[in-house]
């Protein structure tokens, strides 16, 4: 056994293989972007927050790990796809050497991110919640049909900045975005938003931080 880098895991073209399927499959169905732009900015600020809580470096590699691979459940199926993905997971890093106390801490922070059924069980996973749920930005929607747009669509797009600050002193993480409210409302927004915005609130509580939103200038949590 060894100790698999993320250089590993992002050059490993199987694993990449899996991910532009994933994605593909997604765009058929005309969900948002979960391609690279989606994994890798999870992976970069999942493992930067852990360092900045105290985490180890090992944990913090493992979390770009889980990050990068969150979304591979989506090659077979969206529905359950957390729990399809850590299945994958499991197969392919054990694949490529991991030791099982690695490969668990990676596979259950990947089954642990869909808001449905997540919970932070680890502090891989409470990094991963985190990181994933507060990528919300225009750039990730692919309808170039205005008029189309489903209400993910409008509330992506609605987005015009996202700033996400951790205050590792103070204890706080800050979702805060400006959204406007001609494309969709701030109602529209906790529709679609709500459960993972309490997530978050979970995944921070895990490190002991308070996660603030703030839209518009004003705190709404």
């Amino acid at each position: 056994m060894e100790n698999i880098t993320y250089a590993d895991v992002k050059h490993c073209e199987e694993i990449n293989t899996y991910i532009r399927q994933a994605d593909a499959s997604l765009k058929a169905m005309g969900f948002t972007e979960h391609a690279f732009s989606h994994v890798e900015r999870c992976a970069d600020f999942a493992s930067r927050w852990l360092l900045e809580l105290g985490g180890s470096g090992r944990d913090a590699e493992l979390a770009r790990i889980a990050a990068y691979m969150h979304d591979i459940g989506n090659v077979i199926n969206r529905h359950n796809h957390a729990q399809i993905g850590a299945v994958l997971a499991f197969g392919l890093l054990g694949k490529l050497g991991m030791p099982p106390e690695e490969v668990a801490a990676v596979v259950a922070a990947i089954g642990n991110h869909d808001e449905a059924t997540a919970y932070p069980v680890n502090a891989v996973a409470a990094a991963l919640i985190l990181a994933d749920k507060t990528d919300v930005r225009r750039t990730r929607v692919r309808n170039d049909d205005i008029s189309a747009f489903d209400i993910h669509d409008r509330v992506n797009y609605a987005v015009t900045r996202a700033d996400t600050e951790l205050d590792a002193e103070a204890r706080i993480l800050t979702l805060d975005l400006d959204v406007d409210t001609e494309i969709c409302s701030v109602t529209d927004y906790f529709e679609i938003f709500m459960g993972r915005m309490l997530l978050c609130r979970r995944a921070a509580g895990f490190f002991g931080l308070h996660f603030k939103l703030i839209i518009n200038g004003s705190v709404l949590m």
